[in-house]
């Protein structure tokens, strides 16, 4: 059964990379239409914020899993800053926007994978996540840094000139918190006893911190002059609860390194069908993406493998 559980946790959070890749797509055409990535992120939380709150404090499960998330913090089970792990996103997002035009797609996700990866083997370490303390050994840590290696080599053909590279550093504590947004949001979701009301302090934890960050942009740069009339850009918050909502379950099962490998897989698989599908204005599948796709996969094999301390 243990391995069955794995199986499926390994799956879940395969299927919300997916989402991922697709979600990033969407949000990246609607902040080119925009002319800003940080409304568009905004737009994106905030509406799947709005589709939680209507499908969650409106039922009778919602309720109850709000109000023993309001007793654990009352009993002190669980702290109120291990309910902002959406903040974590948020910032995510918001560092894309900051850096990716100065260091390119490559440097950021390879900055990003690589603390994620790190962190992630750190958290499970010092057992913050709902799976409890999870020994490093041999293969977690080869599958980690094999992770890093093939999304390098999966993004090597994006790879231009670059002018700052210290400007990988926000990329990097981009990558850091999401590794303990992962465990946090575990945590939740155990108070809770439910996925829905955890998925739902997410998403507005991140709204929050993005109304801020876009308060201050719009402050600067003004309104956009136009906003896409098709249904489809505002789909990114329905499937950003999907990448949520999976990851809080799969992290019970699997511990934070693995839900963070597996939904790298999903993502850089997700990205290699939407660029088959719907390919972007000069967009191809290259060898290059293929390969670092194929030794990610290779990377969560490793990671899962049993091995000694």
């Amino acid at each position: 059964m243990g391995d069955k559980v794995r199986l499926i946790g390994g799956l879940l959070a395969f299927v919300g990379g997916v989402f991922l890749a697709v979600q990033g797509r969407l949000n990246g055409e609607l902040g080119h239409v925009f002319g800003d990535g940080f409304l568009a992120a905004l737009v994106s939380f905030g509406g799947g914020f709005a589709l939680l709150l209507l499908g969650v404090p409106t039922t009778a499960a919602g309720r109850a899993g709000l109000a023993r998330l309001r007793a654990s913090l009352r009993t002190g089970r669980i702290r109120w800053w291990q309910c902002v792990g959406g903040a974590c996103g948020a910032f995510f997002v918001s560092a894309q926007g900051l850096t990716v035009a100065a260091l390119g797609v490559a440097v950021f996700t390879v900055a990003a994978v690589g603390a994620q990866a790190v962190s992630s083997l750190a958290v499970d370490r010092a057992g913050i996540g709902p799976a409890g303390r999870v020994p490093l050994t041999w293969p977690r840590v080869a599958g980690a840094a094999l992770a890093v290696v093939a999304v390098a080599v999966a993004v090597s053909d994006e790879v231009g000139g670059v002018g700052a590279l210290w400007l990988a550093l926000l990329p990097a504590a981009a990558g850091i918190g999401l590794g303990w947004q992962q465990a946090v949001n575990g945590l939740v979701r155990e108070a809770a006893r439910s996925t829905r009301v955890t998925t739902l302090v997410n998403f507005g934890t991140g709204t929050a911190v993005l109304l801020v960050v876009c308060a201050v942009d719009v402050a600067v740069r003004g309104l956009p002059s136009v906003a896409p009339a098709e249904p489809w850009f505002y789909a990114g918050g329905a499937l950003g609860i999907c990448t949520i909502g999976s990851a809080v379950l799969a992290v019970r099962w699997l511990g934070v390194l693995l839900v963070g490998l597996c939904q790298v897989a999903g993502q850089l698989v997700g990205a290699l069908a939407v660029d088959v599908v719907a390919p972007a204005a000069g967009g191809h599948v290259s060898v290059t993406a293929l390969v670092g796709t194929a030794l990610t996969l290779i990377a969560v094999v490793v990671a899962a493998l049993p091995g000694r301390r």
